[in-house]
């Protein structure tokens, strides 16, 4: 039995077809043994430039591991100086073409992807809150026109309060045929204020306090001559509260919600309430009319015009 250690070189000669890889140790060793080469850049320029210097050069580099405390074999030494000739430790980079390209575009696609990633967020957001702000409710219109017109209808006790919510909701319904979701909106909105009206059911009351007007009086502009007189009231529920009523003022034809308006009536009338406030300061006979649910128009109990001021 040969106490001789067989080679690496050498077992691969016996085994024949049999390929065996080197030991990662060694590989390791070999790519120490060409990082040094390259850290002494200058001896390896000398050496490999020079016909028949290899062998110097290796016996320089075996007494640089020595030095080292590190045993280094010939062969890897060998390989060392081989593998430096050969580039086979030296990172090349590939050819630019449109492979390294793709490549490039997608290690970067942590800066690009957040650019891309939130321009499509906000593209889904805003498709979104279109859908749910415009599509959405625009959808529910045709049901919400007929829905609020049949609560109208079943509400109204008068033919005017019927016809009033037929008018609207027939504007509602050709807007619906145009496709005009605005002009849709516009005669719900109408018709739920029509239904608040009709809900309300309150008592028309003359201003009963001492400091407040019970009542003016306005010269008209077509006759400087004449004065119409106003008894300023307000809308009290059955429980007490102050309403806020839709009043058509004659003299702008304008509809506003208020507390207090005032009702035309003749001098006569005008001037009985104001010597019922003179007397003690409190007027005895208050009550103007009233309205009662499901109507549009008050009964007044007090001889009127039904003009009326909103402003003075």
């Amino acid at each position: 039995m040969s106490d001789k250690m067989t080679t690496p070189a050498e077992s691969t000669t016996q085994l024949g077809n049999t390929h065996e890889s080197p030991p990662l140790d060694e590989v390791m060793l070999a790519m120490d043994v060409v990082d040094t080469l390259r850290r002494r850049e200058r001896l390896v320029n000398l050496e490999l430039d020079e016909v028949g210097r290899e062998e110097e050069l290796k016996q320089r580099l075996r007494k640089i591991y020595t030095q080292q405390g590190i045993e280094v074999p010939d062969h890897i030494l060998e390989q060392g100086v081989a593998a430096l000739k050969e580039d086979r430790f030296t990172y090349k980079p590939p050819k630019r073409g449109l492979t390294t390209r793709l490549a490039h575009i997608y290690i970067k696609r942590g800066r690009w992807g957040k650019w891309i990633g939130g321009g499509l967020l906000a593209g889904v957001v805003a498709l979104a809150a279109n859908y749910f702000a415009f599509v959405v409710p625009n959808a529910a219109l045709p049901e919400e026109l007929h829905t609020i017109h049949g609560d109208v209808v079943a509400l109204a006790k008068s033919d005017n309060a019927r016809t009033t919510a037929m008018r609207i909701f027939n504007a509602g319904k050709v807007a619906l045929s145009d496709e005009n979701s605005e002009k849709v909106k516009e005669a719900i909105d109408r018709l739920e204020q029509l239904q608040t009206r009709l809900e309300q059911e309150y008592t028309i009351q003359i201003i009963n306090r001492q400091e407040q007007r019970s009542g003016v009086w306005r010269i008209p502009d077509v006759n400087t001559d004449a004065r119409n007189y106003y008894l300023i009231v307000e809308a009290i529920d059955p429980t007490g509260k102050v309403l806020s009523v839709p009043i058509e003022s004659e003299e702008s034809s304008k509809t506003s919600w208020v507390k207090v308006w005032g009702l035309r009536v003749d001098e006569t009338v005008f001037q009985s309430v104001a010597n019922d406030k003179q007397d003690d300061g409190i007027i005895e006979k208050d009550r103007f009319g009233y309205k009662d649910r499901g109507y549009l128009v008050p009964k007044y109990e007090m001889p009127t015009t039904g003009g009326a001021i909103t402003r003075w």
